[in-house]
């Protein structure tokens, strides 16, 4: 493909010869000839001096290279790669290894793999494809143009929207993990009767589970992205264009505003709210509300910049203390030296720190 048409594909301005054939798309440092890059971020701009690709795309034209000039960089690369690869699409059809129950409704185009069941009554819209080993239970209502891959399973009765994609070993709609416990120190399991409802345009990565509700409702609202190993607890509720990075635990009816970014390691205690357009750092603990646009880190979780002083100020602490030993033996000389000088009362102790 020609830089040219890369350029009006992207929207980007063209700097330099539009006529180059571009073969693909790479990084910086494993960039070729008839590649095309990307900068990002200005603290990598000594490396593209070094970089041996084609085209560059960035957000001022850089010299020595032709350039793709964008608002977004990051974008428009993620944007290019797309003109460059899809994912292998199989073809549309039921596989005969696969089974579809009488009952359920199947939308047009969809395709179905091997060993791919369907329950009772699903309903599953346009475009779905279902790689082999996927299960839909009963009663689960699928929008159109649904991808899941190989090993996910949809709950009884869970509700997906629109272009929703379900990576390897997804889970939505298990049980939440609810028990009562008896007099003799035995639970019992509390029927989950509640759904888990995927809005439109998320994306759920391998291995990550998100709880169907004790009674109501889990939601996952629209745009969230969701990272491998993450579980979303019983009636959570994951706010729209929410970023859960991996090995994030949600316990049950925490609620995530719109835009807030929970980084890798977060857990969450329940029945809590992070309001919008708050970030938690990596390893965070959070135990309470999170205001908007708050920046937390630590467990227990609190202002990142405060977080970021202690943390400095902790390997220092066997000296502070051998210090204050110190400091308090000097006092309590001075105090000794000064009670026997003093033909009056003697003070109090420490009444010389003050």
């Amino acid at each position: 493909m020609k830089l040219r048409e890369i350029a009006t594909a992207l929207g980007c301005r063209l700097e330099g010869d539009g006529e180059l054939e571009i073969r693909g798309v790479a990084g910086l440092e494993q960039a070729e000839a008839g590649d095309l890059t990307f900068l990002a971020n200005p603290k990598y701009g000594l490396k593209v001096k070094h970089s041996r690709a084609s085209a560059i795309v960035a957000a001022k034209p850089v010299p020595g290279f032709a350039c793709l000039v964008s608002d977004n960089p990051y974008l428009d690369f993620a944007r290019a790669l797309a003109l460059f690869y899809a994912p292998p699409r199989p073809s549309p059809g039921v596989h005969p290894l696969a089974w579809v129950a009488a009952s359920a409704v199947i939308g047009e185009n969809c395709s179905i793999g091997p060993f791919a069941a369907v329950g009772e009554r699903v309903r599953l819209g346009r475009n779905a494809v279902l790689h082999p080993h996927v299960v839909i239970y009963e009663g689960a209502q699928i929008g159109d143009d649904f991808l899941a891959h190989s090993h996910a399973a949809v709950r009884e009765f869970c509700r997906i929207g629109n272009r929703v994609i379900l990576q390897n070993g997804v889970v939505v709609g298990g049980d939440g993990f609810g028990f009562a416990k008896r007099a003799d120190g035995s639970h019992f399991k509390i029927v989950q009767s509640g759904i888990s409802v995927i809005e439109d345009d998320v994306e759920i990565q391998s291995l990550s589970s998100v709880d169907r509700a004790t009674v109501g409702e889990t939601r996952i609202r629209r745009g969230a992205k969701v990272d491998s190993l993450v579980q979303v607890g019983h009636t959570c509720v994951v706010g729209e264009d929410n970023i859960l990075c991996a090995q994030t635990g949600l316990a049950g009816t925490t609620v995530l505003e719109r835009n807030v970014l929970l980084a890798g390691q977060v857990g969450s205690a329940g029945h809590l709210t992070v309001h919008e357009g708050a970030t938690v750092y990596a390893q965070s603990g959070i135990g309470g509300d999170v205001p908007p646009g708050a920046r937390i880190s630590g467990s227990p979780a609190f202002a990142a910049n405060e977080w970021l002083r202690c943390v400095t100020a902790f390997p220092k602490l066997p000296e502070l203390i051998q210090t204050v030993r110190e400091l308090k033996k000097r006092v309590e000389e001075l105090e000794k030296d000064a009670g026997q000088h003093q033909t009056g009362p003697v003070p109090a102790p420490g009444s010389l720190l003050e």
